[in-house]
């Protein structure tokens, strides 16, 4: 399945959908350990993956918009997906398992 996703640009976003929601989950467990038990590695390490994989999941969602014709509330809707914990895989199955080759 991986290898069909990795054939077209809304399954490379998809990938950096869920890698991205899942640094966002990983960040708020390790957020946890920062400030209850003062352990801090954790925390910046998940932090700067999650970060890097947020400005990809941004950038590639303002190629997407053009590529794709996305009307501005549902690419709107798209980015703030990405500050709410879950958003990402909601985007993934509400609007990104369309079959884009067939437009």
């Amino acid at each position: 399945m991986a290898s069909s996703l990795l054939k077209s640009d809304i399954g490379k976003f998809r990938i950096v959908a869920f890698l991205e929601g899942i640094s966002y989950l990983s960040l708020s467990i390790t957020m946890y350990y920062k400030y209850v038990h003062g352990i801090g590695l954790p925390n910046k390490i998940v932090g700067m993956f999650h970060g890097i994989l947020f400005i990809l999941y941004v950038a590639m969602a303002f190629g997407l918009r053009k590529k794709y014709d996305w009307s501005f509330s549902k690419f709107a809707f798209i980015l703030i997906a990405s500050l709410i914990p879950f958003g990402t895989f909601y985007i993934d199955h509400k609007y990104l398992r369309i079959d884009y080759s067939k437009l």
